[in-house]
């Protein structure tokens, strides 16, 4: 499937009109794809609501390797601007056998804040890699470098291997403080061989005690069976929840 097939398919399947795609999963990025994926949403009757992006060594103290993420990311938050995505997920990426480092994650992000504010399109920090995207490395981050384009995007799952469940929904708690427009929403996760279950009334708790104001993402995991009825199962949960 073409990414442009993909909002009329949400629509026909979910009856959802709201779309976070990943931009790995876009053909092209010349800006009259951009355009003709931003007129099939339209015509859809959707919307962008969140663009992912890949990594970026943005906690790293290597200058140069650091000024390469920026550079990409800029780019990459014009190719938001242009279909129309209020904000973006840019994930963290890290060195193998360094460690993230505040100071040079903050440093470099304020300046990716600093543009995207100029085009008006948030920079969205997720806890995925346990390592380079730990919830409270980001929080760390985000609270230095203290800028309304640089915000967090809590995932209900991924901290599940590292903290535990307990731990998990303190992690969340404190990614939630920060958050402006996009959580992502499991029931479950697979990670290192392992099924870590999410309460998902606890999580929605959580948010509702946070006046978290945005958008919840459906993320089912591909390998617990149908996706177009997991995911069916997924939005029905969250339904409940919000109710």
């Amino acid at each position: 499937m073409d990414i442009k097939e993909f909002p009329a398919m949400v629509v026909e399947k979910f009856a959802v009109y709201n779309i976070n795609p990943l931009l790995n999963h876009f053909s092209s990025t010349d800006p009259a794809y951009l355009e003709s994926f931003r007129e099939a949403v339209a015509k859809a009757r959707s919307h962008v609501v969140d663009l992912g992006l890949p990594g970026g060594y943005f906690a790293t103290t290597d200058a140069a390797t650091a000024e390469a993420a920026v550079k990409d990311s800029c780019k990459w938050i014009d190719s938001a601007a242009t279909i129309g995505s209020p904000s973006v997920r840019q994930h963290l990426s890290v060195q193998k056998g360094q460690k993230p480092d505040v100071d040079a994650a903050a440093t470099h992000l304020a300046r990716l804040a600093d543009y995207a504010g100029k085009r008006n399109v948030v920079v969205n920090l997720e806890n995925d890699s346990a390592v380079a995207e730990d919830p409270y490395f980001i929080v760390s981050v985000i609270e230095k470098v203290n800028h309304p384009y640089l915000r967090a995007l809590p995932d209900f799952g991924n901290s599940s291997s590292k903290y535990g469940e307990e731990g998990n929904e303190k992690a969340v708690a404190a990614m939630l403080k920060h958050s402006f427009n996009m959580c992502h929403v499991k029931s479950e996760v697979q990670l290192d061989g392992k099924t870590y279950h999410v309460d998902l009334k606890k999580m929605f708790e959580l948010a509702r005690q946070s006046s978290y104001p945005g958008y919840f993402s459906m993320e089912f995991d591909t390998n617990g069976g149908d996706p177009f009825a997991g995911t069916t199962k997924l939005i029905d949960e969250t339904l409940q929840y919000l109710a």
